[in-house]
């Protein structure tokens, strides 16, 4: 009797052995050990040795800045460290890298967490007053966790990074990490959810820290910060914080109705990122990685084109058009602008290549 073996083809038509393919499969093994070593390294020279030791954040990596840690940036920081944890999961010698990785960013997002847990009575009062007094900080001393401004003295009420924050919790949790310890830190949790849950009500100062266009003190609702909170909402709502070790107790409910508001009001706004805006780099991680906003492929598609057409440039994005932020003309004695000096800044905006990566990972 004739064997049903049928030996594999190589795409130049000649049969490839078990042995050979046998052989593939090392030689590729090794090579994908081999770039993940690569980036462990980048991981260890650029982040790992900058994080604090004591709670867990990382710099503002500049001089000036040193010693302050800015919540946002440090939520990427931890989710670049937990994604390379995720791909080390998936080859059979780690060396103990797997684990370093992923406590370094379990390390990183309970600081954030221990970090506004000192401030708990501010997201009580926020739930009934929606001033920028009673927002959350967002900018923290690297070493030990205490406030660096007052409440009047920066733009903290920015309701995408908690929003961002409960986004990268949620996934780290379901990857198999342990980042939430007691109901306590459950009850905070929850509490964070009713804080974003109002950001189609709410105008803050956007991902930029500036408020309105005109960079005059004035928040507004900004479609990106409605969106991250959408996506929160929609990633948290009955997830387990204690994983698969919880029960009914440890699991986060979200107000459906705050949901259906905070995506009515985001689909009314875009492609627009608010009134002073016509459009604004922010929508990128918006509508794209990490948040995916919206589900609506015209609005999304139409979001995007906006923003491409009118903010990239040759070395980034601007971030929206007559932004002053780091030109010469802009003067760093002031506060905030005069009226109507924004019209100085067109044409010079700076250029940020960040924008680039956004695209890239979503495959554009």
């Amino acid at each position: 009797m004739f064997s049903k073996f049928k030996p594999q083809m190589s795409c130049t038509g000649s049969t490839i052995t078990d042995e050979q393919d046998q052989y593939l499969k090392v030689v590729n093994y090794e090579d994908t050990v081999r770039q993940l070593d690569s980036y462990y390294g980048i991981v260890k020279r650029q982040l790992l040795r900058h994080q604090s030791p004591t709670i867990g954040l990382f710099p503002k990596l500049s001089e000036k800045h040193a010693n302050r840690a800015h919540i946002r940036d440090s939520i990427y920081c931890a989710a670049a460290i937990w994604s390379l944890y995720q791909a080390y999961r998936r080859i059979d010698d780690d060396r103990g890298r797997a684990y370093e990785l992923g406590q370094s960013a379990v390390k990183c997002m309970r600081g954030i967490l221990i970090s506004w847990i000192r401030q708990a009575h501010k997201v009580e009062s926020f739930k009934n007053n929606q001033s920028p007094q009673n927002s959350l900080h967002i900018v923290f001393d690297l070493e030990t966790g205490d406030t660096v401004y007052e409440d009047d003295e920066y733009a903290h009420l920015q309701i995408d990074v908690p929003s961002l924050y409960l986004l990268y919790l949620v996934q780290m949790i379901t990857s198999g990490l342990q980042i939430i310890y007691t109901m306590d830190e459950v009850t905070f949790v929850q509490n964070l959810v009713y804080y974003v849950e109002r950001a189609y009500r709410t105008p803050d100062y956007g991902m930029w820290e500036r408020g309105s266009k005109y960079h005059n003190g004035t928040p507004e609702l900004h479609a990106s910060s409605i969106g991250m909170a959408k996506a929160a909402l929609e990633a948290i709502n009955g997830c387990n914080l204690f994983g698969d070790k919880g029960a009914s107790w440890s699991v986060i409910y979200v107000d459906i109705d705050a949901h259906n508001r905070n995506r009515s009001i985001l689909e009314t706004l875009l492609p627009r990122e608010s009134s002073s805006k016509n459009t604004d780099a922010s929508l990128i991680p918006c509508i794209s990685y990490p948040c995916f906003a919206t589900h609506d492929d015209c609005l999304y598609s139409t979001t995007k084109n906006k923003a491409v057409q009118w903010l990239k440039a040759g070395y980034g994005f601007k971030r929206f058009l007559w932004d002053g932020y780091g030109t010469v003309l802009e003067e760093n004695n002031r506060k905030y602008y005069e009226k109507g000096e924004i019209k100085n800044f067109d044409k010079i905006e700076c250029e940020w290549p960040i924008f680039f990566i956004y695209m890239i990972i979503d495959g554009q």
